[in-house]
């Protein structure tokens, strides 16, 4: 990330970052936070998150195994699939900015094991 961000502050101003999240992998939600709220903090431009579902036309993500996130309404919750779900995150063309709030905290939403 830190080489990619290098290249990307080269060619534009940043005025605000955004970013998923999660749920997902804790790892990547930890380093993805960590980086983007140091970035935040050291250019003094606001960061803002929603959750991974806007990414991926609300459908399921996995957790582990057949274990699976899923939101309804409001409430992300964990469910157990017998089928595996496919996996589709895309970036729209167009970013809704409503969809991202100022809270940032990573959702981590199982215990550790």
């Amino acid at each position: 990330m830190p080489l990619l961000f290098e290249a990307i502050l080269k060619e534009y101003h940043l005025v605000r970052l955004f970013f998923a999240r999660g749920p997902g992998s804790f790892m990547a939600i930890k380093i993805t936070y960590i980086f983007l709220k140091t970035l935040s903090i050291t250019l003094n431009i606001p960061l803002l998150a929603c959750d991974g579902f806007a990414f991926n036309e609300g459908r399921a993500i996995r957790a582990m195994r057949n274990l699976y996130f899923i939101k309804e309404a409001k409430a992300i919750t964990t469910v157990r699939l017998e089928s595996p779900v496919e996996q589709h995150f895309t970036l729209p063309k167009v970013l809704d900015e409503t969809l991202f709030t100022n809270e940032i905290e990573p959702l981590y939403m199982l215990p550790a094991v």
